[in-house]
């Protein structure tokens, strides 16, 4: 294991400790969960309503997991990596991975994403879900899966994967059927695990389409790298939460914008992958303003 592996085990071995013993106002330890009876406390403070953060696998979820940690005050503590729906309004946040029409590995069922829907539309959650321009994603999704498949790696980005971007377009060249069948939901990708396929890249983008058009707010990630603040502040408005804006800074993602723009220039069979793109998803990536 490599020291990049082991920082980002280290990082979420720590988190998951962190999220059993929690501190309340009076120094007094608050467990939000049991791992012996398996059960929740929630809590509601004030008129809060439920928030479920959602981005599809690849989207920048994770990014924005870490600037709530880090950003939100005293409501992080509410705050759950995973979806899982509650019924009425409570304090609590979940950030995670949901499909609502294809059910997808790695993420939470429809059935599941159609009873957040439901509290959405009833006032008593909000959906704020993270998205980001599909063909980065699907080149971020087939590394991640790759590394996980052939080697049991859970990378937290291409930078991990690959040295720079000259590294990323060697091993997509190299391994280009592979590539393609990652895209086209070719079920030998995932031969050797257990459980349902992925998204395909059609179904991907559908996933995306679907929900801009359910969400409470929708936030562009590539629009971090522009203004963090800015952002966050749409995040702060919808969460009804009081920050110090004055002190407050918000990091800009690490992961580079547009990065299949570069990638088409050098590997001229994705330039191909892209031109060849069905006329239905050309036109739902464009509806949610992207080019390609």
């Amino acid at each position: 294991m490599d020291t990049a592996q082991l920082r980002y085990w280290i990082c979420q071995a720590r988190w998951h400790y962190l999220q059993l013993r929690r501190t309340d106002a009076q120094g007094r330890f608050r467990y939000l969960y049991s791992p012996v009876r398996d059960r929740l406390f929630v809590p509601r403070l004030g008129n809060d309503r439920t928030a479920y953060f959602v981005g599809l696998f690849g989207s920048g979820r994770l990014y924005l997991f870490q600037t709530l940690m880090r950003s939100i005050g005293k409501r992080a503590r509410y705050i759950r990596d995973g979806i899982r729906f509650l019924k009425g309004p409570t304090s609590m946040i979940y950030v995670g991975h949901a499909t609502i029409k294809h059910a997808s590995r790695g993420q939470a069922s429809p059935d599941v994403t159609r009873r957040i829907l439901k509290a959405v539309e009833s006032r008593f959650a909000d959906l704020i879900f993270v998205y980001r321009h599909p063909l980065d994603s699907l080149l971020s999704n087939w590394i991640w899966w790759r590394n996980y498949l052939n080697k049991g790696w859970m990378v937290a980005g291409i930078s991990e994967a690959c040295k720079n971007l000259d590294h990323l377009c060697a091993v997509l060249e190299e391994h280009f059927a592979d590539f393609e069948a990652f895209a086209n939901g070719d079920p030998d990708f995932f031969a050797t695990a257990i459980g349902p396929p992925f998204l395909s890249f059609r179904e991907y983008v559908e996933e995306t389409v679907l929900f801009v058009q359910s969400a409470t707010l929708n936030l562009r990630f590539e629009n971090f790298t522009i203004s963090p603040l800015e952002e966050f502040a749409k995040v702060a408005q919808t969460l009804s939460v009081q920050l110090d804006w004055g002190r407050l800074h918000i990091r800009p993602p690490e992961a580079m914008p547009y990065r299949y723009l570069a990638v088409k220039e050098k590997v001229p069979r994705f330039r191909g992958f892209v031109d060849g793109l069905e006329a239905d998803t050309r036109r739902r990536i464009e509806k949610i303003g992207y080019e390609l």
